[in-house]
């Protein structure tokens, strides 16, 4: 089941991104710059929106998807290395504190939600589009 809402970040830890993660840091532009929310429009029809339990929101998964792609990393690898890199868990809108992932769920998710191959090259398409535009 997928629901269609913003998470909001209630962490009493969540002030270290500003710390930590600078303004011109590219995860950061790219997530105050880009409405991803067209994912959502995207993948509707690759999820039940009624029942089931609720699975983890297609943003995210996309996000970790983009950010593989940007640094060129394996499944494993990105997971870990988000759980300790805070533009990375700001990027995928996680308190610091938060847990991440199994590896495991992004091949599910691609193999599930993203049969179509050019649904993704689409989806990373699109993204880019709006970064560019945006000039990121």
């Amino acid at each position: 089941m997928i629901r269609q809402q913003q998470t909001l970040v209630l962490s009493p830890y969540a002030a270290l991104y500003d710390i930590v993660v600078p303004k011109d840091n590219m995860l950061r532009q790219i997530n105050e710059l880009v409405d991803f929310t067209f994912i959502y429009e995207e993948l509707e029809a690759k999820y039940c929106l009624d029942n089931g339990r609720n699975a983890i929101d297609p943003i995210r998964m996309f996000k970790y998807l983009l950010l593989k792609a940007i640094f060129e990393l394996s499944d494993v690898d990105i997971v870990e290395r988000s759980k300790y890199d805070l533009s990375f868990k700001y990027f995928l809108g996680m308190a610091p504190e938060d847990s991440v992932i199994d590896p495991s769920s992004l091949t599910k998710f691609r193999k599930l939600r993203l049969k179509d191959i050019n649904l993704l090259d689409t989806l990373i398409g699109k993204t880019v589009a709006l970064a560019i535009e945006k000039e990121i």
